[in-house]
């Protein structure tokens, strides 16, 4: 099955949200739908940048899960930028 991940870069957070929910959010919210390799919180170009890497059928099944983690992640802090992307070979490649 191929691998897929969506990565956030995140701003502030939303009122009264701990930020140790947020990844924990965004992978359960993946979770509910499709096998989960891993999350991760890195800090990128001075930004932070949420990742949840996951396995699904297709590129629209993957879109589709993409969609629902920012939406989740959305709920929690503002979303600046997403992008769902496959992994082939060594490469991750957006989604067209």
């Amino acid at each position: 099955m191929p691998s897929y991940r969506v990565r956030m870069t995140v701003g502030d957070l939303r009122r009264g949200v701990d930020p140790a929910q947020v990844l924990p959010a965004a992978t359960e919210a993946a979770r509910a739908v499709v096998a989960v390799e891993a999350g991760q919180v890195e800090v990128v170009r001075g930004r932070p940048v949420l990742t949840v890497r996951f396995e699904a059928a297709d590129d629209l099944a993957a879109s589709d899960v993409g969609r629902l983690v920012v939406t989740r992640v959305g709920e929690l802090v503002d979303v600046e930028t997403s992008r769902v992307t496959r992994r082939t070979g060594p490469r991750w490649s957006p989604l067209r």
